[in-house]
């Protein structure tokens, strides 16, 4: 992994900067492959808890895909590219731990794609977002037409697909793109706070309640339900469960082991 990613981690917090602010973070096949790299990283690290997704430089989260790469592709290639990204992409999603990106600039194209992988969105003031593939005479190609529609619903994500206009922070948080929306100098202290408060929770209920919701989408409504209850019942037979309930009897604050 070379200097296009950085991690860097702060207690239970795993802080992955996407590092080349002067190509506006903008994703190539080598920073693919060194995002992978780090997720696979902070996936495997039992101390990291957590995770906060963010661009380097004050312009851009991810501006998009390196068009100079993209122009030379064929259809084998292409295709090929575009498994490569969801496939990273994907393994944010199943991380098993709660990432958040900070969206800090632009969040175009793949960046835009990037930033829906992850599992809660905060942006600054600034940042502007947009699927623009369709004016270069293609279309997204990291899961924008899969999980655009299912965070804003089916007609405000086709107006932006293919439109490919740009929108700001404020309107992305009006459709639901993203969850709040801060000061520029506030945000990584906000996504910090997120987080935190999110690691206050007991773990192993973090890693379950992100898999039913992923699982759950895809499900009939009764399998759905079902995993939920699986995963109740599951729940029940842990050390977390019980310390949990304890400490809310005795009005203390849990003190959770993940077991």
């Amino acid at each position: 992994m070379d200097a296009s990613i950085t991690v860097a981690r702060e207690g239970a917090i795993a802080t992955v900067v996407l590092n080349r602010p002067d190509k506006l973070n903008a994703l190539n096949d080598a920073v693919i492959a060194d995002l992978g790299l780090a997720i696979r990283a902070v996936e495997t690290d039992t101390a990291v808890g957590a995770v906060i997704l963010t661009g380097a430089g004050p312009k851009a989260f991810v501006a998009g895909a390196d068009i100079g790469d993209l122009s030379r592709q064929g259809p084998f290639d292409g295709k090929a590219r575009a498994m490569e990204g969801q496939a990273v992409f994907r393994r944010i999603e199943r991380l098993g731990k709660p990432v958040i990106a900070a969206i800090n600039g632009f969040a175009l194209g793949g960046g835009c794609e990037l930033a829906m992988a992850c599992h809660m969105r905060l942006a600054s003031e600034n940042a502007k977002f947009g699927q623009p593939e369709v004016k270069l005479g293609i279309g997204p190609g990291y899961g924008g037409t899969v999980r655009l529609p299912r965070l804003v619903g089916k007609g405000r994500a086709l107006e932006l697909l293919l439109t490919g206009q740009m929108i700001d922070a404020q309107e992305a948080w009006r459709i639901g793109l993203v969850n709040k929306v801060f000061p520029a100098d506030q945000l990584l202290a906000e996504a910090e706070k997120l987080v935190r408060s999110i690691l206050d929770n007991g773990p192993l209920a973090i890693r379950l309640v992100l898999e039913a919701v992923d699982a759950g989408l895809e499900m009939t409504a009764e399998d759905a339900h079902l995993l939920e209850a699986n995963h109740f019942g599951l729940l029940a037979s842990t050390e977390d469960m019980r310390e949990g309930m304890a400490a809310f009897l005795e009005k203390r604050k849990a003190s959770f082991r993940g077991k």
